[in-house]
Formats: structure tokens, sequence, C-alpha cells
């Protein structure tokens, strides 16, 4: 009788053993499952979020495709706001030589040359851009004649110019032959005529006066020249147009003129 009851009790202790071990088991498994579960849901979001990214980056690409003649590379240092919408008129008083029709790329490309581009007409204006219009830092007395002279043929005309490198910079408003406003800074103000515009004040651009001189920036200070260089493009943006802000999409069928300048006189 002894002897069985042992019997029974290995048996039972050994039965206990294998429930233990199967509980185990089970949550060995349940554990390398979930383990594998969470790997499974990591991959599936990586491969997502990686899609996503390459969407995004083709997207943008595909976005700085039809923005590219916007970069910083094709922007133009010097640019004239003429209110009007006749190409022609534009190229006449000009005096544009060799004129051919262009896209907004291929003029952007060549005013970086001896040429200029008139754009197609845009809100009312058209933009003529070129590093051959005249630069107040070189000749100011022949940037005010030919904006003059221009604003007797066209109307109204706005002149814009900036040097980063220098932090030169100018802006010019004049209409049927008189300058409604004008500052030039090279170092010095070599320009500065009538009153500073509501636009002007608001962006808070600093307007010397001949005799006065330009400090330098010191610790925590802010440079003036270069405030104004910088605020030139948001000065155009109140008068007119801004040419960076210009969604290019908007005229891929619009053509404009390129011309190269007559060795005469301008206008």
């Amino acid at each position: 009788m002894t002897d069985a009851l042992a019997m029974l009790s290995v048996v039972s202790d050994a039965k206990e053993g294998h429930e233990v071990i199967s509980a185990l088991l089970i949550l060995v498994f349940g554990m390398a499952l979930g383990v594998g579960m969470i790997c499974f849901l990591l991959v599936v979001h990586f491969m997502r979020t990686g899609r996503l990214g390459n969407r995004n980056l083709l997207r943008g690409r595909e976005a700085f495709r039809d923005r590219r003649v916007l970069s910083p590379i094709f922007l133009p240092s010097r640019w004239l706001a003429i209110r009007s919408t006749q190409l022609q008129s534009v190229q006449t008083a000009l005096r544009l030589h060799k004129p051919q029709l262009c896209s907004w790329e291929e003029g952007l490309t060549v005013a970086h040359d001896h040429k200029l581009f008139i754009s197609p007409p845009i809100a009312g204006w058209t933009l003529v851009m070129g590093a051959s219009l005249p630069d107040p830092a070189d000749d100011v007395d022949r940037c005010f004649h030919f904006l003059l002279e221009l604003s007797r043929k066209l109307g109204h005309v706005q002149f814009f110019s900036l040097n980063r490198v220098l932090n030169h910079h100018a802006w010019v408003q004049a209409e049927q032959g008189q300058i409604l406003r004008a500052y030039a800074w090279a170092g010095r103000t070599l320009w500065n005529q009538g009153e500073p515009t509501r636009a002007e004040v608001q962006l808070g651009m600093n307007c010397l006066d001949y005799w006065e001189q330009s400090t330098s920036a010191g610790f925590g200070q802010d440079d003036v020249a270069g405030i104004n260089t910088d605020r030139v493009p948001l000065l155009a943006a109140r008068w007119s147009l801004d040419p960076a802000t210009i969604d290019m999409r908007r005229f891929k069928e619009s053509r404009g003129i390129a011309g190269e300048i007559s060795r005469r006189k301008t206008v």
C-alpha cells in the first residue's frame, strides 16, 4: 500500500512538472510571437515612412524643377518694374538689339550676360532684369538719367539694386520724367531724393543723408546697410513685384524678350 502511494506521488509530481514546463514553453512562445509581431510592425512602419519620404523628396524635386529659375543663382541683382503690359514698347524704349522671344529660364540665364530680359506681363507689371542695367555704385548720374528718360517714355518705372557681398543697395520710383523717390548706398549715400515712402518706414529701412556715415555694427547691434540690402526684395513686393516670389508654374507657356544692350545711348 505504501509503495502504491509513493508511485502515485511520483506520477503526480511528474505531471505537475510537465504542466509547468508546458506553461513555460507557452510563455516563451508567446513572448517570441509578440517580439516578432513588434518587429514586423516596425518594419512596415519604416517601409511606409521611407516611401512617404521618397514621395516627398520626389515632390520636392518636382517643385524645384518647376521653380528652378528662382534659384539664387538666377535671381537678378538689378531689375526694373514697369507699370505696363506692352512688351514691344518696353523693348523700343530700351533699344534692344537682336530681340528674341524666350522662356523665363532662358531669359534669366542670358540676363547674366550683356543682355536684358523683358518678362511677360504679371498683374499689370513688366519686369526687366539683367546685369547690364546701370549700377548706381559705378555711375549714379548715368543711373539717374537712364531712369528719368525711361519714365518719360514708359510712365511709371521702378528700379531696384542690391549687392549682398558689399551691402550696396538702391531703390527708385520715377514717373513721367520725374523722380518721386530714390535712395542709393555704396559705402556712402550716393542718392537720396524725395521723402521715404510708407513701405520704407514700415520695413524699418534706414536712409542716411549725404553727410552721415554708417557706423560698423558692434556686438548685439544690427548692420544698417545689411538690413537695407536684405529688405530690398520686401520693398519691391510692397511697391510692385518681388521676382523671387513669382510662381513660374503659372507662366510656363508665357514668353518674354531677350536682347542685347545698344552701345549707343540706352534710352
